[in-house]
């Protein structure tokens, strides 16, 4: 990494999480060590169109560009590099890129399925544990298999809500005890996410939910709580942060209290005994494990007040990274600064890409079958 990298940082997309995107590409776009790395701005809008430009952070915020924007394709042949659509066309390449993506269409394994068609590194988990992470009820399954502690679920698909909803509703009170937790499968930020404490606010909840996804996950809630989060960082040989507690605003940590009202506060470090603290760090790396993780994650927990029994909550692959988010808070507490910490993350983006290229895409049988 001794040249200054060309970095595209793409941010924005076709999500729930839109804005929540736009913030922490800014706070990444800050960081940036400028004389180790040139950035390269790309917006993806709501509607799914590309843009390349000094001025696509406010087109997307406001509607109204500050400089220069130009509509742009990524190309999905090994070439590493973004078609600008302008005239006389010409393409950019890109040393690596960094999604700043959440939720659908960049949290998924999407947009990293096609940056691996393009031959472009990038920082964060491959396609793979991507998709496997950001479906909670998969990654539960997996949870589960790994024999990590794991919160009672159910689960259901549109259809089955709108043809079998008394079916689905004795099965979920069979299973579960309320408070529950209706969540869409495939989405972060707490969207979509509702506490119910009734068969009432159940049946008023969960087509809220399926406005977002056309799976629904149902969780057991648990009572007494606190919310502990672990970041990780690394490969093969991966690292966790020391745990930090979220303290909500609300009730539980929704979308208001994590990004609009500024109340919530963080205790950094989070104040559990010793064995607690070393048992949610351990937690949190098999858990990165179990998906084959690579580059980052932020791996979130409930921990009961009174018992410190732990439940593994979910994994985020590309956690935020606004001012206030706890994954670079939780490294710069644990001794990785922010600008470190991005230049760490590039780093691994390119130690796993190169070992990819490593490995052999072709094999030669021992004789021509395919063209006689």
């Amino acid at each position: 990494m001794g040249k200054r990298l060309k970095v595209g940082v793409i941010f924005g997309g076709r999500s729930g999480e839109h804005e929540v995107s736009l913030v922490s590409a800014t706070s990444i776009i800050r960081a940036l060590d400028p004389s180790r790395f040139e950035v390269v701005p790309i917006g993806i809008s709501k509607e799914g169109h590309w843009y390349i430009g000094e001025g696509v952070m406010g087109f997307l915020k406001a509607g109204e560009a500050n400089g220069e924007i130009h509509p742009v394709v990524l190309l999905p042949d090994a070439k590493g590099g973004i078609l600008v659509w302008e005239e006389g066309k010409r393409e950019e390449k890109l040393d690596v890129v960094f999604p700043a993506l959440h939720g659908t269409f960049g949290e998924d394994g999407t947009v990293q399925g096609l940056l691996e068609l393009a031959g472009v590194p990038y920082v964060g988990c491959g396609v793979l544990a991507s998709s496997l992470a950001m479906d909670k009820v998969v990654s539960k399954e997996l949870f589960r298999a790994a024999s990590l502690p794991i919160v009672k679920y159910t689960w259901f698909l549109k259809e089955e809500w709108d043809g079998k909803r008394g079916s689905i509703i004795e099965r979920i009170e069979a299973g579960l005890s309320y408070p529950l937790f209706v969540k869409p499968a495939n989405l972060g930020s707490s969207v979509g996410i509702y506490k119910v404490k009734t068969r009432a606010e159940l049946i008023e909840h969960v087509p809220f939910s399926l406005e977002y996804d056309r799976k629904v996950i149902v969780e057991e809630g648990v009572e007494n709580v606190r919310e502990i989060e672990v970041s990780v960082l690394g490969n093969d040989d991966p690292i966790a942060s020391i745990p930090g507690e979220i303290v909500p605003s609300n009730e539980f940590y929704d979308y208001d209290a994590k990004y609009v009202d500024g109340k919530s506060t963080a205790v950094i470090p989070a104040e559990l005994p010793d064995e607690v603290s070393h048992a949610v760090r351990e937690i949190a790396v098999s858990a990165f494990r179990s998906i084959d993780g690579s580059g980052m994650a932020r791996v979130d927990f409930l921990v009961k007040k009174d018992t410190n029994e732990i439940f593994l909550n979910e994994l985020n692959t590309i956690p935020g990274f606004t001012s206030i988010s706890m994954y670079p808070k939780l490294f710069e507490a644990t001794g990785i600064p922010y600008s470190e910490l991005l230049s760490r993350l590039i780093a691994l983006a390119i130690e796993r890409f190169e070992k990819k290229e490593g490995l052999k895409t072709s094999y030669e049988p021992k004789e021509e079958w395919f063209s006689k």
